[in-house]
């Protein structure tokens, strides 16, 4: 045998915090060796940061990077460390890995596989580095390795895929395992999505078993940049068998995963394979030989079982709430804002915005205690002197209820209910006399009078416009985030009001189509994520059918009349926007998968659908910034590039009409 303590850790780090991001990596340094580790590998370019964004082209960012890493260099003594930062070479920028070896830094393994597409852009500011070429760069007086290079740290064979190297289907695993690697690292910065987390396990573990190797998987953890959330997965697999992996969505500023595994095992078995023929022609520089003395171990209890809520039946349901609720932490401590102010309107969006806070104060006091969070957030008045959830959640959170002459008491009371559930500080505003002054102004301006026959719009419109003033002034003097509730189904078609609901310096779930926002909604009320109680309160919400209440009550205004039933309009978007198929292809699969439909109400719909999505790109550029959750995004500064002008379809709708109705 030969034991070996490997481990993977996850880092909450921001982009050019540089004091900040070093910190957490000299703590974890010296929690792994403290716990024994020998090989460790950290996140993708966890020294800057992985969103830096242009800033990787500035030569002072990657001065400072080096800086840091020479740094760092006395607190890998005794261990393997991987370190990733950007690195310039002659007129070229590179995405690389650094290898430290007992204090001394050994080489530079730069990516081949660059992401760019989603919301990924690693393109515009790396250069994907070519297969098999290595150089050699001077860094901290020395000549080192530069490349596709592999290490032999004490009889031990390491190499690297960095990130998206392992997502190609010619991927660089199975070249290192060729070359006789032991060990492959994967220092990563997998933006979170639905469903990801499973992708990524099967990555490790076919690529620990097929390529014959312990596979070392590092994630960045939290809400690093704005956008982007990482669930903090770390994954330990040896020889097709998972070994470690790291409970995901923490609110640590780091988790360090380890695992005492046998390298001679694996080793033996790929062996022994009719199939495998190692290389014998290494090329000239392809290996690094390093000493290094690894300490004799016991053997390790066998057998890893995956527990907890990641078990159970509804997995995307607890992801969402763990993500949005993770994204919103650090997106408050990181600004530095004091705190959420919410419009909670009584209807689906905002109460879901307001639950996602409560989730937020519930799992940070699982994962950090009471006073850890205080730690954290205790610069936010009021919540050094809690005791509690509801009282954190009452000093972090103000919602408000803003009515006019067409607010109901059924969405007036669903607020209060929602608020008083969760705790949050409530108020409300009657905002009716500011609006009926904007119309008496306009009218006496325009010598007539508004009506709904003629001016619907424009009288819903300044409703939804008024309320923004008056939130907005809360939030400034509270100094506080005002969040937007627009979901991802209203971006698609615009139906929201610039400058009124679309009002906020984020939109937590404009990446949240609304039938399932809708669904995740009665599970929170009946279920509740593991750990954390349901919230009843939101019975009044979701007996509702949701509505933005503008028009006059006897109207009985619904979204749906306004548009189609939600689970259409989602349905259709997906396959014009995700999937690029045009009106005909997507009349065809609606007719199929919603029969219950008429022929010519369906081909209105998507008609609609067509026109309103193109209608509105500009409305959607303005939107605040939104998590990304869900690899389907609308956001067109990170996912769905859209022109802001067009031709809207015109021909295609034309086809539709013609091929389907004759017209």
């Amino acid at each position: 045998m030969q034991l070996v303590k490997v481990a993977a850790a996850t880092l909450n780090q921001t982009p050019l915090d540089w004091d900040g991001n070093e910190r957490r990596i000299r703590e974890m340094l010296a929690r792994a060796r403290s716990e024994g580790v020998s090989i460790l590998c950290l996140p993708e370019l966890c020294i800057t940061g992985y969103g830096c964004e242009d800033a990787f082209l500035s030569p002072s960012v990657r001065a400072t990077a080096l800086q840091v890493l020479l740094a760092l260099l006395p607190e890998t003594r005794g261990m393997i460390v991987t370190l990733g930062l950007p690195l310039a070479h002659q007129k070229g920028v590179y995405n690389v890995c650094a290898l430290a070896v007992d204090g001394r830094l050994c080489g530079f393994v730069a990516k081949r596989a660059l992401a760019g597409d989603g919301i990924h852009y690693e393109p515009r500011w790396f250069k994907p580095w070519p297969t098999g070429a290595r150089v050699f760069t001077a860094v901290g007086g020395e000549e080192l390795p530069l490349g596709d290079v592999l290490f032999d740290c004490g009889g031990v064979r390491l190499g690297f895929e960095i990130c998206e190297d392992a997502w190609m289907a010619d991927r660089r695993g199975a070249q290192l395992s060729l070359a006789g690697v032991d060990v492959i690292c994967n220092p990563s910065a997998s933006h979170f999505a639905f469903g990801k987390h499973l992708v990524r396990r099967r990555l490790v573990l076919e690529g620990s078993r097929a390529f014959g190797v312990t596979y070392l998987y590092a994630n960045l953890l939290g809400n690093e940049a704005g956008r982007a959330i990482y669930d903090g997965d770390a994954i330990i697999a040896s020889g097709g068998a998972l070994v470690a992996e790291a409970p995901r969505f923490g609110f640590q500023e780091g988790v360090l995963t380890s695992a005492v595994v046998d390298l001679e095992l694996p080793r033996l078995r790929h062996g022994a394979l009719s199939g495998f023929s190692p290389s014998v022609n290494e090329a000239p520089g392809s290996l690094v030989a390093v000493p290094f003395q690894f300490p004799k171990l016991a053997p390790p209890p066998i057998g890893f079982e995956v527990r907890g809520w990641e078990q159970g039946a509804h997995v995307k349901e607890e992801e969402l709430a763990r993500a949005l609720a993770l994204g919103l932490f650090d997106y408050v401590r990181k600004s530095r804002s004091r705190g959420f102010v919410v419009s909670l309107s009584g209807g689906a969006d905002s109460a879901a915005i307001a639950c996602a806070c409560a989730c937020m104060i519930g799992f940070a006091l699982r994962d950090l205690g009471l006073e850890g969070l205080k730690g954290v957030l205790g610069y936010v008045p009021g919540v050094n002197e809690a005791t509690g959830a509801r009282e954190l959640t009452r000093a972090v959170l103000t919602t408000v209820y803003q009515s006019t002459r067409n607010s109901g008491e059924v969405t007036r009371s669903a607020a209060r209910a929602v608020a008083e559930g969760i705790g949050a500080r409530h108020l409300e505003l009657d905002v009716d006399a500011q609006v009926q002054g904007y119309i008496s102004m306009v009218e006496g301006a325009l010598g007539r009078s508004l009506d709904w026959k003629t001016d619907d719009i424009a009288l819903q419109n300044i409703q939804a416009r008024t309320r923004a003033p008056s939130v907005w002034l809360l939030a400034n003097l509270f100094g506080a985030l005002l969040l937007s509730t627009s979901n991802r189904s209203e971006a698609a078609v615009g139906y929201a009001t610039m400058d009124g609901d679309t009002a906020g310096g984020l939109a937590p779930i404009a990446g949240i189509d609304k039938a399932y926002l809708r669904k995740w909604l009665v599970w929170l009320e009946r279920e509740g994520p593991a750990g954390l109680a349901p919230i009843a309160a939101l019975s009044a919400v979701n007996a509702q059918a949701p509505t933005a209440e503008l028009r006059p009550a006897a109207e009985n205004q619904t979204d749906e009349g306004d548009l189609m039933p939600y689970e259409l309009l989602d349905a259709i978007e997906r396959a014009a926007i995700r999937d690029k198929r045009g009106p005909l292809e997507v009349y065809e699969l609606m007719h199929v998968l919603f029969p219950q439909y008429d022929v010519p109400q369906l081909v209105t719909w998507i008609e609609r659908f067509f026109r309103l999505f193109t209608r509105n790109q500009w409305k959607r550029e303005r939107y605040a910034p939104s998590f990304h959750v869900d690899d389907e995004n609308l956001d067109p500064k990170t996912w769905c590039r859209f022109p802001i002008l067009s031709g809207g379809y015109e021909r295609e709708l034309a086809e539709l009409r013609r091929y389907v109705l004759g017209a």
